[in-house]
């Protein structure tokens, strides 16, 4: 059986040059499927399934949170989190300009611009998790602990 080729995305670059144990997964990407056929595919209970999503405060300062597949971000609990009037999802044209990363491909590792990083608490005390690593399609299983340290992402209970 030949050994399954790793495609060097920034992500993936990122973590290896982190040390970062991890395994990829690539499944059947479908048009807003989102985390639930990932899930589906994969054979994985979606809450392991972590979401990159791309947020706007009022100043229109962009900022990501990282979500379980099958929660929510509540945008107003957020919002206090982050000091801000409001948070609102950005337009998909407008999280690509932040991140370089089409939408249901965005991952939180090599984004364009660096952006702050904020993770729902719950999703630190889960064995491991799956994250997109910058494509449609391909996601990185790795410990919630690799996730945060290598982001620094700061951790919020916002989650619906």
């Amino acid at each position: 059986m030949a050994k399954e080729k790793i495609p060097p995305t920034p992500p993936i670059r990122i973590l290896k040059e982190n040390g970062v144990d991890f395994i990829i997964h690539h499944y059947k990407y479908q048009e807003k499927g989102g985390t639930e056929v990932a899930a589906r595919e994969l054979g994985i209970d979606e809450h392991l399934i972590i979401k990159t999503l791309v947020m706007e405060d009022d100043r229109k300062a962009p900022l990501i949170i990282l979500m379980h597949g099958d929660r929510s971000v509540s945008t107003k609990a957020f919002a206090r989190h982050v000091g801000a009037k409001s948070v609102n999802p950005c337009d998909a044209r407008v999280a690509q300009k932040h991140t370089g990363y089409i939408v249901g491909g965005t991952s939180p590792f090599g984004t364009k611009k660096q952006l702050p990083v904020y993770i729902e608490e719950s999703i630190l005390s889960l064995p491991g998790i799956l994250i997109n690593a910058g494509r449609r399609g391909l996601l990185a299983e790795m410990t919630p602990a690799d996730l945060a340290g290598i982001l620094k992402a700061k951790a919020v209970n916002v989650a619906r």
